[in-house]
């Protein structure tokens, strides 16, 4: 997904995400994981969100299976950007109710609404 999405290579995409996930998992806990790569090919940053129907071992902090996965692919150059998309998926994911939310439902109109209109996002 994270390849079409991009227009790169699942080759690409795939060693990218295995060379930053190699520097430390990005399972951040309560089955959340936010895997990240930067990528010179890109001229933007990618967001792919998935939920996975059987969650899958990640490595996380508190040692959960992880069944919310948001993966984020930018630029090399990207620099701040990079980091407050990063802050900005981070904070979304912190919140238990959005976690909830994401799980509850199926629809990918609800869940898009869900990603971008979920409260406290714009907190820092």
């Amino acid at each position: 997904m994270a390849a079409a999405s991009s227009g790169l290579s699942s080759t690409d995409v795939f060693e990218a995400l295995q060379e930053r996930e190699s520097l430390g998992p990005t399972g951040v806990g309560q089955g959340v994981a936010l895997p990240h790569a930067r990528l010179d090919a890109l001229d933007r940053v990618i967001a792919v969100f998935l939920r996975l129907d059987k969650p899958v071992e990640f490595e996380a902090a508190d040692r959960q299976p992880v069944d919310l996965v948001f993966c984020l692919l930018a630029p090399t150059n990207a620099g701040v950007e990079h980091l407050k998309a990063l802050a900005l998926v981070s904070r979304t994911m912190r919140v238990s109710q959005n976690c909830a939310k994401l799980r509850a439902n199926d629809d990918s109109a609800t869940l898009f609404t869900i990603l971008t209109d979920a409260e406290g996002i714009k907190a820092a």
